[in-house]
Order: structure tokens, then sequence, then C-alpha cells
């Protein structure tokens, strides 16, 4: 399965080209990037061909794209690659508006390919774990969740607005939310959120607390912050408390690791030794092609996540609690 890499301006485009290397079924058959040094760079790293012109890379005898530029270049890379006839793997969030996120959605729909998104943590097996705990109901029914992911700043287009559509809210509340609406098979109804700019001197928020209540009524809260500091071993974390009417789940994502202190990079590091979950998404993702199958996180997934970023949005700007109004797709 030839597979086009379409931009690594985001952080997790080597981790899934490095997976893609892998893959006994796949092959990284071209990239493309609008920053010519960096997608030449990558294309020599992976020993593929380079593309000036995206169209060309769209042209080309490929199946299937990842894409992992810039947020709000989402929209145009997604639409050009359904266009193509393209299956698309794109990095979250899904856009930054809405109406983006629904002509994504409706155009891949249109074009018959499939649009899936890139929340791994429902891959993470901690996760995997937590799910069959849950539908056996072995604590009861859940009535609320408290969960974390916080991160380091990532710096670069991350924190400018207009490329990003947001900070620490947009890039750090969709995980927890969609592994969440995963979780419970529930949506959110109305959401709170008070986010600020405490850590760092930059133009987006840093940091947060979103408040949730599900339609089922479990109440679920979210800080998303980017608190880790530089010296921190990992980039940051992704936990879950779950209380149940009959007992309670306390999750950590990353738990499972062993510290590296590494005199050669002055640092020490945290190193996973479980299944990495950014390899399962990259192997569902080609499984699902190969088979024509519904992808596992779809567009409508993305979406509802997104609407959850702008209704925090909103609520912290109107200082109120926020009822999300669904978009049909």
């Amino acid at each position: 399965m030839k597979i086009g890499m379409i931009s690594f301006a985001h952080i997790h485009a080597s981790a899934y080209a490095h997976y893609l290397e892998l893959h006994p079924e796949a092959e990284i058959a071209g990239i493309w990037d609008d920053d010519s040094t960096r997608g030449t760079e990558m294309a020599e790293k992976y020993n593929t061909d380079f593309y000036q012109d995206l169209a060309q890379l769209l042209a080309a005898d490929i199946d299937a794209v990842v894409i992992c530029s810039e947020n709000v270049n989402h929209k145009q890379h997604v639409v050009a690659a359904a266009q193509a006839g393209k299956h698309i793997l794109c990095e979250k969030p899904i856009a930054t508006n809405i109406d983006d996120a629904k002509e994504m959605i409706d155009t891949c729909k249109q074009e018959n390919v499939i649009l899936q998104i890139a929340y791994p943590v429902r891959f993470s097996p901690v996760m995997q774990q937590v799910k069959q705990m849950i539908e056996a109901k072995e604590i009861g029914e859940v009535v609320a969740i408290n969960g974390t992911n916080h991160g380091q700043m990532p710096g670069g287009w991350f924190i400018d607005k207009a490329l990003s559509g947001g900070g620490a809210a947009t890039d750090h509340i969709v995980h927890l939310l969609d592994v969440t609406r995963w979780l419970l098979q529930d949506e959110v109804k109305n959401i709170y959120a008070e986010l600020d700019t405490k850590f760092h001197n930059i133009d987006v928020e840093d940091c947060g607390m979103v408040s949730i209540e599900m339609e089922s009524g479990v109440i679920f809260t979210i800080d998303p912050s980017w608190s880790r500091p530089k010296v921190f071993p990992t980039w940051g974390d992704v936990t879950m408390e779950i209380i149940g009417t009959e007992g309670s789940l306390t999750v950590d994502a990353f738990k499972q690791h062993f510290l590296l202190y590494n005199d050669q990079a002055q640092n020490v590091q945290q190193l996973p030794w479980v299944d990495d979950m950014d390899q399962v998404l990259i192997a569902d993702f080609i499984e699902c092609v190969q088979m024509n199958r519904q992808p596992s996180i779809t567009g409508e997934d993305g979406l509802r996540a997104l609407e959850a970023v702008k209704g925090a949005y909103q609520a912290a700007a109107a200082n109120r609690v926020v009822t999300l109004e669904r978009i049909d797709v």
C-alpha cells in the first residue's frame, strides 16, 4: 500500500512516518511539504521522493495520504486529497472552524474516500482495558471523570492563532474529549471553561480548566494546560480518574515506562515499554483502507471534539455555561 505524506509541520509526523516505514504492507511513496528544506530532508531520511507540487503527489500512484500540516491547512489538504481519490489520515484537530470540518467530511463522503482523524489515545493498551471494564460494568455506572492532558508548550506555529486556531485548549481538550465519548458512547451537553495565559509569554492560552456535563449526566473535567517545564522527562501526560457507582479507576496512559538518565543528551527521559499508540493508529488506518471499512475514528468524531473546543472558547469568553448544538453530518 503506497502512502504519501503531506507536510511534516506537526511534531507527530515523524512518528507516523517511522511506523509507516516499519509496517510490512505499506511504504512511503512520496512526501510534499511547503517547507522544501524540511521536505527534502524527510524524503532523504525515509528514502522516498520529495514533490515540490502537491498536485503532482496527489496525481501519483498512491492509495492514501497522512496529513500533518498546520491546523489551518487541514481543510485544503483534505479536500485536495479527497478530490484526487486518496484515503486520508488527518492529524488532530480536524480543522480550526466548524464550517471547514463539515466541508471536509462532506467532500470525503462525496468522493467515497476514508477520512480518519488521529486520536491515538483510543489505541493505548490501558485505554482498551478501561473500555472493557466500563462496558462490563466493573465499576457500576460512571458518574464522573476527572482528566488531565498536560504538556510542554510546543512553540512554533502552535502558538500562532492564525495557523493553529488556538493554544492549549485547541491542542489538548480534544484527546480526552474523544476518548471519553468513545469510552461512554456519550455526547457533550453543556460546557464551561476558564482559560488563561500563566506559564509563558505567548499570545494564546496556555492553561485552563474545562467542565463538561455529558448527555447522560456524567460530569467530566479536563485540565489541558501546557504546564510542563522544558526539563520534564516527557512531553506531558494523559490521566483520568473515572468514578463509578461501585468503584473507581485511576488511569495513567503513560505510566508504563522506564527512566533513562542520559548523560549524552544531558537529561532524564521517560521511555515507554508498552505498545506505542501511534503505531497502532497507523496499523489501524492501513487495515481500514485495505478492508474498505468504516474508520475507527471518523470525521464526525473529529467534528464533535472540535465543537467542544469551540464551546469551551465561547464559554470562557462569555463567562457562562454553553449548551452545545451539534451539526448533523
